[in-house]
């Protein structure tokens, strides 16, 4: 089979949408492989503090990007990607809101989508792909016979975000995290390469209010899977 004929499910959105949640759902339901690209920004930017990069310096970090050492490794339902960078178990650490946010950063310079772009590609293996990001659709995988935008209002995911923090016993000002949110999504959105937004030919599933399952549910119907 040609990569080409491979199929894949490309999941858009911004963070916090549910994105991880429901594209790892979807992996385990079709028996596909499963590509996070938003942590390849993350492990990145992490690289690049465990480094001392400036996220300033453009030559260096695409260096780091083009020499990143990862490895994704299932986890049970309900849970997280397993994430190694260099062997190191690093799924908590970028998941923090300092790496998210460095990660936006380091997303809007070209030269590092560049360098990310054909790591991205090699995800796409047989049987097929879940593959996960901001751009799956309208840059990475243009060709996917399926692409799905999934959103949600600036509140919920500040909610959600909120929540998830909270469990874990950290603590967080709710209206800072809708502030960072905001900001966060001004900055996908508007930046010059490869914009937030909904491939032309995306199916737009709007997660407010909704439960996991009624989403998955969607999205299956969507893939044409229900």
């Amino acid at each position: 089979m040609a990569v080409t004929e491979i199929p894949v499910i490309a999941v858009d959105g911004p963070g916090g949408s549910g994105k991880g949640t429901i594209t790892q759902m979807l992996a385990r339901k079709l028996g596909w492989h499963l590509l996070d690209s938003g942590a390849l920004y993350r492990l990145t930017a992490l690289a690049a503090e465990r480094n001392g990069v400036d996220l300033a310096d453009e030559a260096a970090l695409v260096g780091l990007a083009g020499q990143l050492d990862v490895t994704f490794m299932p986890t049970a339902p309900g849970e997280p990607v397993r994430v190694l960078l260099d062997g190191d178990d690093v799924t908590a650490e970028i998941r923090t809101e300092k790496c998210g946010d460095n990660a936006s950063r380091v997303a809007v310079i070209p030269a590092v989508r560049a360098a990310l772009l054909q790591r991205q590609r090699d995800f796409r293996k047989a049987p097929g792909l879940v593959a996960d990001g901001r751009d799956m659709g309208t840059v990475v995988f243009p060709d996917a016979p399926v692409k799905i935008f999934l959103t949600a209002s600036a509140e919920e995911r500040a909610r959600r975000r909120y929540n998830q923090l909270k469990d874990a016993g950290v603590s967080v000002n709710i209206d800072a995290l809708l502030e960072e949110i905001r900001a966060r999504d001004e900055r996908d959105m508007n930046r010059s390469a490869a914009p937030l937004k909904p491939a032309d030919d995306a199916q737009v599933i709007d997660s407010t209010g909704l439960s996991i399952e009624e989403v998955l549910g969607r999205c299956m119907a969507a893939a044409g899977q229900a």
